[in-house]
């Protein structure tokens, strides 16, 4: 770690600052997580923290990586492309399905299904 001491500024600023950034959406998101009562209010604040909170970190590791091994290291976008991709993804299932079984169990406070005619079947 002795060649993070000679770090210079105009990169050791812009590392910090994603790094705070990643840290403060990552906390939020857990917050959220802890703080919101319903199931369908909780999906949605570590999605925060998982996607921009990640991008954040990474962005900063990349920054940070690349100026070390004197070369561009963009093995950490893989992550960030997979982690932004399948966030979202695996709210839309966890929702729907949780919306599936409240549904079947006859819970009377999520809304009805919509039902189809043959004019939306298009």
């Amino acid at each position: 770690m002795k060649h993070l001491i000679d770090l210079p500024l105009w990169i050791a600023g812009p590392v910090a600052v994603f790094l705070v950034i990643g840290a403060t959406l990552t906390l939020l998101g857990t917050l959220g997580l802890v703080q919101l009562r319903s199931f369908y209010d909780r999906l949605h604040a570590p999605t925060l923290g998982t996607s921009w909170g990640a991008a954040a970190i990474l962005l900063a590791s990349m920054i940070l990586f690349s100026w070390v091994e004197g070369r561009p290291v963009a093995h950490e976008l893989v992550i960030g492309v997979l982690v932004m991709v399948t966030t979202p993804v695996t709210l839309m299932l966890v929702g729907r399905a949780a919306l599936h079984r409240d549904r079947a169990e006859g819970r009377g406070d999520v809304p009805p299904a919509r039902k189809t005619t043959g004019s939306d079947q298009g």
